[in-house]
């Protein structure tokens, strides 16, 4: 009877201590000082005043990545358009990919000058988008809606490794090199007018 009693007290210990860290854990999140009421501000697409040479926009948003999993080794992105479908004839539109971030934020305009990430593609390689060239196009393309407030969606994926990628990577790329790497993922969204 003892025994017994002792292993339904040890049973309800186990319980106890497991209902606490599942209820203490927290769960990963990205924010950005650069979304305002679930709106991106204006300096980081076409109303801003940051372009390339083939006016994209090149300002790009501040991130910051909270309560990764401690086994997180780096950080990878995407930021794409589903909006842009109708437009695009056919596409979601990719802003910015971005892989081997090993830091819990992004500062602004981090696009154009860091160099401890490496950056993909992004759709301004497309004839839609005018056909870049693949150099000018690794880095941050900015919000630029053409008919309507657009939905912008930032995919942050937080992975038990580095990737083996190098900068001009393709999307299919940087999804083939991530599977069976993700330990948690995050959607943040924000919306961008097409006109003042």
């Amino acid at each position: 009877m003892k025994k017994k009693y002792l292993f339904m007290l040890s049973i309800i210990s186990l319980l106890a201590i497991a209902g606490c860290s599942s209820k203490d854990e927290k769960t990963f999140v990205v924010t950005s000082s650069g979304i305002v009421d679930g709106v991106i501000q204006d300096q980081y697409g076409q109303l801003g005043d940051s372009f390339n040479e083939h006016g994209m926009p090149t300002y790009s948003l501040p991130l910051k990545f909270e309560n990764a999993p401690k086994e997180t080794v780096s950080y990878a992105l995407v930021i794409e358009d589903k909006d842009a479908f109708p437009v695009s004839k056919g596409f979601s539109w990719i802003h910015w990919t971005a892989a081997n971030i090993q830091k819990d934020e992004l500062k602004e305009n981090e696009s154009q000058s860091a160099t401890d990430f490496v950056q993909g593609v992004n759709s301004w390689m497309s004839p839609q988008g005018g056909s870049q060239s693949p150099e000018l196009s690794s880095f941050y393309g900015g919000m630029a809606p053409p008919d309507k407030p657009h939905t912008y969606e930032i995919h942050v994926y937080a992975l038990d490794t580095t990737l083996d990628l190098k900068n001009g990577f393709f999307m299919n790329e940087l999804y083939h090199a991530m599977d069976g790497h993700v330990l948690a993922e995050y959607t943040l969204k924000g919306t961008y007018p097409n006109k003042k």
